[in-house]
């Protein structure tokens, strides 16, 4: 073995010792943050409510239905997540090491580790989340429109990634981006082929690979019901409304400094394919994957870390696809500056995942659940309803511990005090307080919530804190919670 290829391989076991130190932080990591709300939802599902209609969200039907098939199989507990968790890492970072092997083993086994090793540097609250379950469909339909791109699959290989990239659109829309990229790559190369009996058949697969999915489940929440209220929820607010929250600063997720030098080797591999001549299909489909990963999360807006996911997923495949031609001897001072880079990553990778693997947030939210639980579960009568004033803060999670259902469709509050002069804010709102008032639930929960993170927010909703009024005694006030018991006779 080469010097240069040796150094290649130290950084990459590295890159292993690493995902498995910070593999094994993370197995008592417990449920917490945005994966106990998809639970909740599903749950309420299996039990018959239809989503949209019966359970007003903004998330995409394709994420209900892994949480269900989850729900059924492993159950609610701290250990399916994490055992689901980490198989779907396992998962996305072997179509990862697939998309980097024509590269080599090390670019393979490298890439897949970076993206591991990322993924568990993100903390508790990371795992599961949707931007995370989306990268493995990206890859596999990056992965198959590649092979077919250098003739190793035919028509059935667009008709897999196809069928990949619909099940990203299933979870997250702004996946449609992306497959519209891949497939405007399949049309032209169609057409330069000149067979058009061939061409027809391509384009043809690959669309109807990537129709699959969207209308599987438009059918579904058709035969439900629920179609009709997805699109009033899309079209009536997540776009028009919701998409305007936290435009204010987009930028906060990517202030971690391990983007530098992992940013660095990426665009360096890329750069480096180009100048020698050896940009391949794949170089192709993950630069295409690079530009999709800044659309997907300068268009949300957020500032959200997770949605940084889809780029990371192709920073990874390309950071080490020039690290064996690099480090061989005649380009050694291309590849000494490459391997000190990814190093560096390394190092920042492991400093961010320390601190992430035990942070006592995580604790503290998992201690919230359990306290509101035993707030809640003395005075629960059989058939009493409870509703929760919250986003991500654990509210939804007691609820789900206690297989208690709400009296009305709205699952937090977040969306009542956004906009609130927009008509269908205020229409919401409307049934919101017309629901409780028919329906009134034994308890209502109000957890500090997001963004404002403070019970005064109720103030800004007078309807709300004039039934409270009426209504509700304050019986408890914790730090993470106040619960507001229905007065007798109210």
């Amino acid at each position: 073995m080469r010097a240069g290829t040796l150094g290649g391989a130290v950084v990459v076991a590295a890159f292993g010792l690493l995902v498995m130190v910070l593999l094994v932080r993370s197995l008592p990591w417990p449920l917490v943050q945005d994966a106990p709300v998809m639970h909740y939802i599903a749950w309420r599902i299996g039990e018959g409510d239809v989503p949209y209609r019966d359970l007003y969200d903004i998330n995409q039907p394709g994420v209900y239905v892994l949480h269900l098939a989850l729900l059924r199989t492993l159950g609610a507990g701290d250990g399916a997540w994490r055992a689901f968790d980490l198989a779907w890492l396992a998962a996305t970072a072997g179509a990862v090491a697939l998309l980097a092997a024509r590269w080599g083993s090390l670019a393979a086994a490298g890439a897949a580790l970076a993206f591991a090793a990322y993924h568990l540097a993100g903390g508790a609250w990371q795992a599961g989340q949707r931007d995370f379950l989306l990268c493995v469909f990206l890859v596999a339909g990056a992965l198959g429109v590649a092979r077919w791109l250098e003739r190793r699959g035919g028509a059935w290989s667009l008709a897999g990634a196809g069928l990949a990239l619909g099940a990203a659109v299933g979870l997250k829309p702004y996946a449609v981006l992306f497959a519209a990229a891949l497939g405007l790559v399949v049309l032209v190369t169609a057409a330069r082929r000149r067979d058009v009996g061939d061409a027809l058949r391509s384009i043809g697969a690959y669309v109807a690979g990537t129709a699959a999915v969207p209308a599987a489940l438009a059918t579904w929440l058709a035969l439900a019901g629920g179609l009709r209220a997805w699109a009033d929820v899309v079209f009536g607010y997540a776009i028009p409304v919701y998409g305007h929250l936290g435009r204010s600063a987009p930028w906060l997720g990517h202030r971690w400094l391990g983007w530098v030098p992992l940013g660095l080797a990426a665009v360096g591999g890329l750069v480096a394919a180009v100048a020698t001549r050896r940009a391949d299909a794949r170089h192709l489909v993950a630069a295409l994957g690079l530009a999709y990963g800044v659309t997907h999360y300068v268009g949300q807006a957020k500032g959200s870390e997770y949605h940084l996911y889809p780029l990371a997923t192709f920073v990874c495949v390309l950071a080490f696809s020039a690290l064996t031609p690099a480090l061989a001897a005649q380009r050694a001072r291309l590849g000494v500056p490459l391997a000190m880079t990814l190093a560096a990553a390394l190092v920042l990778l492991t400093a961010k995942g320390l601190e992430a693997s035990d942070a006592p947030w995580i604790w503290d939210r998992e201690r919230r659940v359990r306290v509101l639980v035993d707030d809640l579960g003395r005075s629960l009568a059989p058939g009493d309803t409870v509703q929760v004033l919250d986003v991500a803060d654990g509210g939804l999670h007691a609820l789900l511990r206690l297989r208690v259902r709400q009296p009305t469709r709205f699952l937090y509050d977040v969306f009542f005090f956004h906009e609130a002069d927009r008509p269908v804010v205020r229409a919401m709102r409307a049934e919101f307080v017309a629901a409780l008032e028919a329906r009134p639930p034994r308890f209502i929960v109000l957890m500090r919530g997001w963004p404002s993170g403070d019970y005064d927010r109720i103030r800004h909703f007078p309807a709300l804190a004039d039934l409270l009024a009426r209504r509700y005694d304050v019986v408890v006030t914790r730090e993470g919670h106040r619960l507001y018991a229905r007065r007798a006779g109210a």
